[in-house]
């Protein structure tokens, strides 16, 4: 299956000015992006989607390719990722190169790891689903989620019939994560969904789930990347 990595990186940001540029662990955020999917077996080609020559400047310097900038009008706030990547797939098509799939990954989940896209992808091929999209266990379980009526009563989200669930009785739960959306082009312009009907999901860890959005969450990743590295030290010793 031929698969092709599109990281989707616009210059501007709303939260952190220049986010995608960043410092994390001495690499540009972008950076861990490109490096993951350069490293995944099943990725083809790995392509930077980014209205911003600073960007493209950066992405190119890691191994990516940016054959071509994106418009100004899919690079606002309210720019649709779907529209970014339906882009790209007429790009592709109209030069010569057109995947089975296409691969999006967003700078602001960089702790994936080449074996997540490697494991998405061969859930794909094993099971000729639609799509694979990334998730982890949910933070708050639905089960003890709660809403208040009108009445001002609070009552359960959902109806789960369980008088006092316990942590060990509920089923797992799942997040969407933003780590990994693989779609086949087919699907893509077909629905205009990440998540068509039939989607599969792959499980990632907790740990490779971080979303970064704020400063806060920068020190968060690169407290797990820094434990990733000690324990690699560790197991290097023995």
């Amino acid at each position: 299956m031929n698969i092709v990595a599109v990281i989707t990186a616009r210059g501007g940001s709303t939260g952190l000015p220049r986010k995608n540029l960043l410092p994390l662990a001495g690499k540009p955020l972008v950076a861990h992006s490109i490096l993951a999917a350069l490293g995944a077996s099943q990725v083809q080609r790995v392509i930077v989607s980014t209205d911003c020559d600073e960007i493209a400047a950066c992405a190119r310097e890691w191994g990516a390719e940016v054959p071509f900038m994106r418009p100004a009008h899919l690079a606002t706030a309210d720019s649709a990722h779907i529209d970014v990547m339906l882009h790209a797939a007429d790009w592709l098509e109209q030069n010569g190169g057109l995947p089975d799939a296409l691969l999006l990954l967003q700078p602001t989940t960089p702790l994936r790891t080449a074996e997540d896209l490697d494991g998405a992808a061969q859930i794909m091929s094993t099971t000729g689903c639609p799509a694979v999209v990334g998730v982890c266990a949910a933070a708050v379980h639905p089960y003890i989620v709660y809403k208040i009526n009108d009445s001002g009563q609070l009552v359960g989200f959902i109806d789960h019939g369980m008088r006092y669930p316990r942590r060990q009785d509920l089923p797992p739960a799942f997040q969407l994560n933003g780590g990994l959306y693989l779609n086949r082009v087919s699907s893509l312009r077909e629905t205009h969904q990440f998540q068509p009907p039939g989607a599969c999901a792959w499980v990632m860890p907790v740990e490779h789930s971080v979303d970064i959005d704020t400063l806060a969450d920068f020190a968060a990743a690169e407290a797990v990347l820094k434990s990733h590295s000690v324990l690699t030290l560790r197991q290097r010793a023995h």
